[in-house]
């Protein structure tokens, strides 16, 4: 148990600088424009999701965050949320990394990610038509509460600046570290608790389930998932197409944050369910096809 507790904490302390950044940008973007943040991203909105997917790219999950804590914002479009979570890969990179001979994998795995999510994040955008402005269905409310009203509901107009650009935020990353913490404690205990063996088997070795349960897997919240996806793809226990499907479902601890942060949870959970749909579509055309860029056990 103290392992565990010691990895969450590891975990959500290397995420407290990164999160403490993003909500002095954050603070500071809603502090200098606030009163035209979204005529100003109504131009910008179109090539969300070609940057964000490329973005997304980066290892590790920090631009996830970055992504959640903007949307909830209505600085992105639902695509170019999508297109980012869709093309994180999480901690896949340093575990394929750490295998020499495997390393051929990573420029296929990242292009087919990032072709997913702009693929994904236009096409979503395109049928929801929130390509046109971020949250179009909640714009208009929105757009006159971003004036006043900043992150947590505080006064934008009337606050201390030095209240809005640094201590807010860092009670603001307070919170949500602690929340993190144990959530991560949580979810790391039962990854241990299940362990590679029973993976195996729930992942449904060899089915045309496996994009679907790999999805579901890679969805929880948390870097572990990539991890274990990763790890178990590397020893030829599932398909290509499944370990596309489950990585691409795993947007690491910017799920969180955005069930945390953003007040609207039929709107997150239609972001999650949107992140399942690509994700298991994507890796059962995949898995179809047959295609595996590496010959594995």
């Amino acid at each position: 148990m103290t392992k565990i507790l010691t990895e969450a904490l590891i975990d959500t302390l290397r995420m407290a600088p990164f999160l403490f950044v993003i909500y002095c940008l954050v603070a500071w973007i809603e502090q200098k424009y606030g009163n035209s943040i979204q005529e100003r991203i109504r131009y910008a909105a179109k090539a969300g999701p070609l940057i964000g997917s490329v973005f997304g790219s980066v290892p590790q999950c920090g631009f996830s965050v970055l992504a959640s804590a903007m949307y909830t914002r209505r600085l992105i479009t639902i695509g170019t949320l999508l297109a980012v979570f869709l093309s994180t890969s999480d901690e896949a990179i340093p575990v394929i990394l750490a295998q020499p001979d495997k390393i051929k994998l990573i420029i296929p795995l990242l292009l087919t990610k990032i072709v997913i999510g702009i693929l994904g994040g236009y096409g979503v955008d395109l049928a929801l038509r929130s390509y046109l402005r971020p949250h179009a269905d909640e714009a208009h409310d929105h757009d006159a509460e971003i004036n006043s009203r900043g992150c947590c509901e505080h006064d934008i107009i009337h606050s201390d600046k030095r209240l809005q650009l640094l201590i807010h935020p860092l009670v603001h990353t307070a919170k949500i570290c602690a929340f993190l913490f144990v959530v991560t404690a949580a979810i790391n205990y039962g990854i241990e608790a299940l362990g590679p063996d029973n993976l195996k088997n729930l992942l449904l070795k060899n089915s045309v389930l496996q994009p679907i349960i790999t999805a579901f897997f890679g969805i929880i919240p948390n870097c572990a998932a990539s991890v274990a996806i990763t790890d178990v793809f590397l020893k030829g226990g599932i398909s290509f197409g499944s370990a596309v499907s489950g990585l691409c479902a795993s947007g690491g601890l910017g799920i969180l944050v955005l069930f945390k942060e953003n007040g609207n949870l039929r709107d997150t959970i239609r972001v999650i369910g949107l992140l399942l749909f690509v994700s298991i579509i994507a890796g059962i055309v995949i898995q179809s096809i047959g295609w595996n860029p590496i010959k594995l056990p």
